[in-house]
């Protein structure tokens, strides 16, 4: 490409057979990606909703970008109908022979169809596919119906080496020359993407605690508007705040002085958004539907999860108290928040400085609830649960460890906000229970092993009475 792929470009279109050739193949490997929402329960076929070539199928290497929406039965019983279920952006690669390098990229050998006898795997992991990527995002290009956006204040180089993330995590993210960061996501939906939004918002109020947007690309289709990836800023030297706080607690280390600035950083970022954008007065028939949809999960969860029933009565209650508030005429504020805040979403620069990241909220949520005004005591009992994690998952408990991080971080965020957290116990209790609840069912699906580690907050908060 080169800077005339500013105007719209026409791009081949997939072929309709396409998808017909590769679908043995990803029936076996999509489920097995970390970022498969559907777990649990077989693909019974696939839907293609968009199909370009970014580059065509030519005696090397072939390049197809596709939205796919893969169908599966509602539960895991046998003939259990079939459902359209999540769509999945795919970057799928073509050669005739995969050299060695991209041996853990396989996906499968196309066996019938427009390219029968060449092999299919996963691009990302490809540079030439990486620099395709990066190549339209700096001409903001137009290819088919993807459009390629930039913020022209910020120079993005051609020559910028690739190389792809491997951590574990809900979407696929490409790292150039340490320079930026683009996370494509995976499960698609239409509609304004927060993980967008909310950082452009940042960018335009001068918040400092969120890389601002470098460019984006986004999908048209049947008169809706698809985000399919965002590029930022990459913190050098940053470290992840998760594993920050392990390789602290492992060492004895206190992290309270670090959990302080944390709590500094999430009140800038709140102040921030709510200064930016509408926020909205929660009064009692509002916080009774926030408090139903609590009771609701944790009923669910009881049914799921047979040890949390004899805590059942006592998470209850701290439900209970936050409608009793309500019933007494107290009124709280909602705002936009990051949805899903944790010591994983956080960085921590070279120089000591707290970045927050991933604004895209907990993905099995729909989109609009994740764009609604919530209190922001929700994003703190998040994180208020995440110290509690770090705490009982490293091998070498210390005392009081999360204890300590959780005042500082209350503490930080009142320094800032003039309101400490814990003034409003009942609240807090509240969305820390929700959030609780929420863990022992995920840990339980998915992590047995790790079940006893919101169980114990599970104990705790039963117990407590939901005074500071």
């Amino acid at each position: 490409m080169s800077e005339a792929a500013t105007h719209p470009v026409t791009a081949p279109v997939a072929r309709p057979d396409l998808l017909a050739s590769l679908d043995p193949l990803l029936r076996e490997w999509l489920p097995r990606q970390r970022w498969f929402a559907g777990k649990g329960r077989p693909v019974t076929g696939f839907t293609l909703v968009a199909a370009t070539e970014l580059l065509p199928p030519g005696s090397t290497t072939g390049l197809f970008h596709l939205l796919v929406r893969a169908h599966q039965p509602l539960t895991p019983a046998p003939g259990a109908l079939a459902h359209p279920g999540d769509c999945y952006q795919l970057l799928i690669g073509v050669r005739e022979a995969l050299p060695p390098r991209l041996a853990p990229a396989l996906i499968g050998h196309l066996d019938e169809g427009p390219l029968a006898g060449r092999t299919a795997y996963e691009a990302l992991y490809d540079p030439r596919s990486a620099d395709v990527l990066l190549e339209a995002l700096r001409t903001q290009a137009r290819i088919g119906d993807l459009r390629f956006e930039r913020d022209r204040r910020q120079d993005i180089r051609e020559d910028l080496v690739p190389r792809v993330v491997t951590a574990e995590q809900s979407n696929s993210s490409i790292v150039y020359g340490d320079t930026f960061i683009l996370k494509l996501l995976r499960r698609i939906v239409p509609g304004v993407n927060p993980d967008l939004e909310l950082p452009l918002v940042l960018a335009r109020e001068g918040c400092p605690r969120v890389p601002a947007p470098t460019a984006w690309v986004l999908a048209d289709l049947a008169d809706e508007t698809y985000v399919l990836g965002v590029m930022q800023p990459f913190v050098q030297g940053a470290a992840d705040g998760w594993e920050l706080a392990l390789r602290e607690l492992a060492k004895g280390e206190d992290f309270s002085a670090e959990a302080r600035a944390l709590g500094r950083a999430t009140a800038e970022v709140h102040t921030a958004l709510a200064r930016a954008l509408p926020t909205v007065t929660v009064g009692p028939p509002q916080l009774q539907l926030i408090v139903d949809g609590m009771t609701e999960r944790l009923e669910a969860a009881a049914q799921a999860v047979p040890a949390l029933r004899p805590y059942a009565p006592g998470l209850r209650s701290a439900f209970q108290a936050l409608s009793d508030l309500a019933g007494e005429g107290h009124t709280w504020t909602a705002q936009r928040i990051h949805g899903d805040l944790h010591l994983g979403q956080c960085l921590r620069s070279a120089s000591g400085e707290w970045t927050l990241i991933d604004f895209e909220g907990e993905p099995s949520k729909p989109l609009a609830e994740r764009r609604m005004p919530q209190p922001a005591v929700r994003d703190i009992a998040g994180m208020l649960r995440s110290f509690d994690y770090a705490a009982h998952s490293a091998e070498s408990r210390a005392a009081g460890w999360a204890d300590a991080c959780r005042a500082a971080y209350c503490s930080g965020y009142a320094e800032v906000t003039g309101r400490d957290p814990r003034t409003d116990p009942v609240l807090l209790r509240a969305y820390e229970t929700d959030k609780a609840i929420y863990e022992v069912l995920y840990e339980a699906r998915h992590r047995p092993d790790w079940l006893p580690v919101p169980m114990a907050a599970v104990r705790r908060l039963a117990a407590d009475d939901g005074s500071p």
